[in-house]
């Protein structure tokens, strides 16, 4: 059976960093990839901080955009977007490259330090 469109972001999915953090834009041989879901379902959705394996490293990033359709009047993207993000929840980069959801401003968290960096909002 296919399933490959009905979960998100979930164990071992690749991922795009769409900020301009130095680990996140050198080029590598490996994308990077979700290794951990902080939620309790086990699959992530735009606002839910991961664990990914990145250059050989494990670095906590932000959901931003998912392939999956979403809620009626949530964006769906071309990619799996995320911002990598340190332990206590700072952005590492200092810009994120393509627009981001509008839903975060309105999700309960820490985004704030994430917002401010956004250029635009979809």
């Amino acid at each position: 059976s296919i399933t490959g469109a009905c979960r998100a972001i979930q164990k071992l999915t690749r991922v795009r960093v769409v900020d301009n953090s130095a680990l996140g834009n050198t080029p590598y041989h490996r994308p990077p990839k979700c290794i951990h879901v902080y939620n309790k379902t086990g699959v992530g959705k735009v606002g839910d901080t991961i664990l990914l394996a990145i250059k050989g490293e494990k670095k906590k990033a932000l959901i931003v955009g998912h392939k999956m359709p979403g809620p009626t009047m949530t964006p769906r993207f071309d990619s799996n977007n995320v911002v990598l993000i340190e332990d206590n929840g700072n952005p590492v980069g200092t810009r994120i490259k393509t627009p981001i959801p509008y839903i975060l401003r309105r999700k309960e968290g820490e985004f704030s330090k994430v917002l401010a960096i956004a250029r635009n909002f979809v």
